[in-house]
């Protein structure tokens, strides 16, 4: 099988490119960047942890040619050595030439082998062509020839949108017909089949995510839950009987059997399992996109953790109903998270503290010692283990997938960065979103190390 390669980077780096490329002048620019990795069996993916941009005047540069000094590399060499990072060189192109040039296989040839002979690490590495309206194209290469192994299949940049260029756009298709495709028709229908999405947590809210997401044509779904389907929560899984409760099926198997009925063409993936394990955490971030959809605290740490590492948008949802112990309700709210790699983070958010993400680790691995904490489930205050939470988790599922497609197109009166957090409080009948916030001083240095040892820097993965 073709391995497959993707570039990922944030919205801040997307930016910091496009500023330096294309500084008004009409000459070519260059920049490098130090990438982390996800070496999958399918998929290799290049993470950015560093953007450098090679100073003006120390290039010679024209409208069509631009020649640079190649120490500007070394530093990065430095960097690079033993960790099996990747360098990836970026340079800027016209509208009107949206392909490499010859002196661009020429140049790309001679810093490509050498590269590759210093480092000694016998991994892949990379030239990108930025366009002015921010397109960027690619190819990867390999060896000590500087050979071109492939294009590649996607590049993303994450920021307050989510901005995806495939090689099929790329490989020739009019440039005019793809900035101004109908969104919500062909245009989103196009983008979203080239998506890779997992959904961690296929039970009341996530059913209902992965229904939307199957049926709005995303190419590739990948499932993850640990748990079986039981009668008490037939009333909120989509698509789940009572021959699945009686057989006690996975709840993945379930929703991956109805995906499977839709026929709609998808590839889905259904992992039967916890997502703290290392081939499960490996398998998330092979996708594109991932969205949370967990009742508890501890998954979504290292969900956040795990889309930080590899440079992923992710959207996380959550929904509470809080009863005042006499029959009645006090109130029903919920929050749809965005969560960019670099940004604010659940934690920032004060969504959780560490102490709770403690607390349910010792549940997960320890259930006798946990039994001295509280539980928390759907319904707070009272023991209740077939809430009619349907028409809740129905809405705030809806506001997050409407919210995932915001991003792809653009619909909202105001700007995508006005959305960090949407909050519902049904008592009242108000959203209210907020804009993000302060940075993560937890997270942001994680931003696209990739694969590292431990697996994101944690040793319960090792």
């Amino acid at each position: 099988m073709r391995m497959k390669y993707a570039l990922r980077m944030t919205g801040e780096q997307h930016r910091a490119l496009l500023s330096h490329l294309f500084p008004g002048d009409g000459n070519e620019a260059v920049a490098l960047l130090l990438c982390g990795r996800r070496q999958g069996k399918e998929r290799h993916i290049f993470t950015v942890q560093k953007v450098l941009t090679i100073p003006y005047d120390a290039c010679e540069r024209r409208p069509n040619r631009i020649t640079w000094p190649t120490h500007f590399v070394d530093g990065l060499l430095q960097e690079a050595y033993g960790k099996e990072l990747a360098i990836v060189k970026v340079h800027s192109h016209g509208l009107d030439y949206r392909r490499f040039s010859n002196t661009d296989n020429e140049s790309d040839k001679v810093l490509f082998s050498a590269i590759s002979s210093l480092l000694e690490d016998d991994q892949p590495h990379a030239s990108v062509i930025m366009l002015p309206d921010g397109e960027l194209l690619g190819r990867v290469l390999f060896g000590e020839d500087g050979k071109v192994v492939g294009p590649f299949q996607s590049i993303m940049a994450v920021g307050d949108e989510v901005r995806i260029w495939s090689e099929a756009a790329c490989a020739g298709a009019d440039a005019f017909a793809l900035r101004h495709a109908q969104a919500f028709g062909k245009g989103t229908t196009d983008i979203l089949r080239k998506f890779s999405i997992a959904v961690v947590g296929c039970s009341g809210t996530g059913s209902i995510v992965v229904e939307q997401l199957a049926r709005l044509g995303i190419g590739r779904l990948l499932l993850v839950d640990p748990d079986l389907v039981e009668e008490k929560n037939l009333n909120r899984i989509l698509n789940s009987g009572k021959e699945d409760a009686y057989l006690k099926r996975p709840k993945v198997h379930v929703l991956a059997s109805a995906i499977a009925r839709m026929g709609l063409g998808q590839e889905v993936l259904a992992i039967h399992g916890n997502l703290i394990h290392a081939d499960t955490i490996k398998a998330v971030a092979e996708c594109d996109v991932v969205f949370g959809c967990m009742d508890g605290v501890e998954g979504r740490h290292w969900l956040n953790r795990l889309a930080t590492f590899y440079t992923m948008p992710y959207f996380d949802i959550g929904v509470r109903l809080d009863a005042d112990g006499s029959g009645g309700i006090e109130q029903i709210t919920g929050a749809a998270h965005y969560l960019q790699p670099g940004k604010s983070s659940l934690y920032s958010r004060g969504v959780y503290d560490m102490d709770r993400v403690d607390a349910e680790a010792m549940l997960r691995t320890n259930l006798e010692m946990y039994e001295q904490q509280l539980a928390e489930g759907y319904l707070r205050g009272v023991d209740e283990d077939r809430p009619a939470v349907i028409s809740v988790n129905m809405l705030l599922a809806a506001v997050m997938v409407n919210d995932f497609l915001a991003r792809l197109h653009p619909y909202r009166n105001r700007p995508n960065r006005d959305y960090a957090y949407i909050g519902c409080n049904l008592g009242e009948m108000q959203f209210f979103p907020e804009p993000e916030g302060a940075n993560c001083d937890v997270l942001e240095r994680h931003v696209g190390r990739g694969d590292v040892t431990p697996l994101l820097d944690r040793p319960a993965l090792s």
